[in-house]
């Protein structure tokens, strides 16, 4: 099992930046990383995920342009970095691993092995 803790939410203005921060205990189990999310109400949703060894990157369309999910193998860590925040985009954000997940399943809960506690971000005025 890989454990996994988020870290960087906070409250910011609509249009603000976050940076997310995923620390995990073994990279080297987990093939795919990924975001997911879940706002009051909502179900939980996939925001972005990487493919560890190539860096290929999937994202969802709300997220498109504004948020870039990247990874630093060394530190073994996964970052979120999140522009152009809007109010919408408030919501408890999870990290993930999986280690059999491919491209075309990226954004289902079910793929993913390991989760974390999940980080808080509010975007308000």
């Amino acid at each position: 099992q890989v454990q996994l803790v988020e870290s960087g939410g906070g409250s910011v203005q609509p249009g603000g930046s976050l940076r997310l921060s995923c620390a995990t205990s073994d990279v080297a189990k987990s093939n795919f990383m990924a975001w997911f999310r879940q706002g009051p109400g909502k179900e939980r949703e996939g925001v972005a995920a990487i493919y560890v060894s190539w860096s290929t990157t999937y994202y969802a369309d709300s997220v498109k342009g504004r948020f870039t999910i990247s990874r630093d193998t060394a530190k073994a860590t996964v970052y979120l970095q999140m522009n152009g925040l809007k109010p919408e985009d408030t919501a408890m954000y999870y990290c993930a691993a999986s280690r059999g997940c491919d491209g075309r399943t990226w954004y289902r809960e079910a793929a993913y092995n390991d989760w974390g506690q999940g980080t808080q971000v509010t975007v308000s005025s």
